[in-house]
């Protein structure tokens, strides 16, 4: 399979996704759309409609298992659209072939003289609708987020690891002032529990309204049913178990206006630029030798450099990331826009949603991986800081100007601006200006190593 598969979620990358394609595949999309149609039946049948009897408690434990498809459910659905099943020439339409699909499973049962009620006055994006917002809550809920935190926590546990382990702190790439390693990791931790808090707030949208969204053929049918209650609780039978809820879009065309989607998209979006952001820092901190890499028995860096141990894991995350977040923008660009009432040019787009969500999820665990196999190396953080002394200058024009020295600053930046400085320059510096004694011993304190203000405290959640 690996030599034949386009693409490399579905090659390279198959053992990662496992989870996601449970929730979020081809197969989790056609169980989706049984769930849909047949929590409609159970719904219609319990609205008291001449001749439709409510179901019983076995038949709604028969109606409810028939989401969980095999192989041979998944063969016969692909036959019923593609090919043709039995008597049953192919209808080259998917949910349609859902619909062939039940009555041919509820034939023999119970049910059967409730077969004409499935798919009753219902168009196709009424069911898309409701079950790709069933992947995207189960994709969200049952793989991503719970990976994000896995994330969140691999930080957090880091961040407090180093929370003392200074660092020179780069600005413009320039060498600023110090900081901890440990800080700076928090920093993304911070980021990304704020965007997992609004990832668990979503909710996502579905439609349910027949052909444009106005229960057309429901009130024709059936005029003193309150259809758009009956819309509600077909989807509170979609929510039962689920933490990220469905909720029903009080208006739409014949397809669901999918602003929450886009919502989805973007917050993701934005998960994976703080993560790309962190993918490029701990690849400038191995470049740079602050941080190590474990080394594994029997992997190779290079094909002609023995001796190379290749940031591989945040590369890899990097470019997925970067892949995904292209994807998501697309996706919120497009899918909110359909002309009119409806056009099909979103139909391929929505099929590729778990795409994305597959390059996420990949570039998440690489992530993970990365993590767990570095060492942040404190010596050299040290011997880096050692010499750069001119990072206190900052500290000394401060305290000179808390004690009303004047032009503090533009002394600092004429005596370093430029300059190669070294502790003893420094020291000499300190020791002819005029000011008091104390303000001298308290200008002699200042060190590489403990110049960190707040550092170690936020490094370790102490904010207060």
């Amino acid at each position: 399979m690996g030599n034949t598969v386009l693409c490399p979620l579905d090659g390279r990358y198959q053992s990662k996704l496992a989870l996601l394609r449970q929730y979020m595949g081809e197969a989790a999309f056609s169980s989706a759309r049984v769930q849909a149609e047949t929590a409609w039946l159970e719904v219609l049948c319990s609205l008291k409609l001449p001749h439709l009897k409510p179901l019983t408690v076995a038949e709604k434990k028969q109606v409810a298992q028939l989401s969980n498809l095999t192989e041979k459910d998944l063969a016969v659905l692909a036959a019923l659209e593609q090919k043709g099943y039995h008597n049953i020439p192919a209808t080259k339409h998917d949910v349609k072939a859902v619909e062939y699909f039940l009555k041919l499973k509820l034939k023999n049962t119970s049910l059967k003289n409730r077969l004409p009620w499935l798919h009753f006055a219902l168009t196709s994006e009424d069911i898309n609708s409701a079950a790709y917002a069933v992947l995207l809550s189960d994709g969200l809920e049952k793989v991503i987020l719970p990976t994000l935190t896995k994330l969140a926590q691999a930080l957090a546990v880091l961040a407090r690891k180093e929370a003392g382990s200074i660092l020179l702190a780069r600005t413009h790439g320039q060498p600023a002032v110090p900081t901890t390693f440990g800080k700076e990791i928090r920093v993304f931790e911070v980021r990304l529990r704020r965007q997992i808090e609004q990832l668990k707030k979503l909710q996502i949208s579905c439609k349910f309204g027949g052909a444009v969204g106005n229960y057309n053929a429901h009130v024709a049918a059936y005029p003193r049913v309150n259809w758009h209650q009956a819309a509600k609780q077909f989807v509170a039978k979609l929510n039962q178990n689920r933490r990220i809820k469905i909720f029903l879009s009080p208006l739409s065309t014949q397809v669901d206006n999918r602003d929450s989607y886009a919502e989805l998209f973007d917050n993701l979006r934005r998960c994976n630029v703080i993560l790309t952001d962190l993918s490029q820092d701990m690849w400038r901190y191995i470049s740079a030798g602050l941080v190590r890499q474990k080394v594994v028995a029997g992997e190779v860096g290079s094909s002609t450099m023995p001796q190379k141990v290749n940031p591989i894991d945040f590369e890899n995350a990097e470019g997925n990331l970067q892949l995904a977040n292209a994807l998501f923008t697309f996706f919120a660009q497009k899918l909110p826009i359909s002309r009119l009432q409806r056009d099909l040019s979103d139909s391929t787009v929505l099929r590729n949603m778990g795409v994305a969500f597959g390059y996420a999820q990949t570039a998440y665990l690489s992530l993970l991986d990365g993590l767990a196999k570095i060492a942040f190396d404190r010596q050299a953080a040290e011997e880096e800081l050692y010499q750069h002394p001119e990072v206190l200058a900052e500290g000394i024009q401060t305290i000179l100007r808390a004690n009303g020295i004047k032009n503090a600053y533009e002394l600092l930046r004429d005596f370093t601006r430029g300059r190669k400085m070294s502790v003893s320059l420094l020291t000499d510096f300190i020791d002819g200006l005029e000011v008091s004694a104390p303000v001298k011993m308290q200008l002699h304190q200042l060190e590489v190593t403990n110049y960190i203000g707040y550092a170690k405290k936020l490094a370790e959640g102490k904010n207060d």
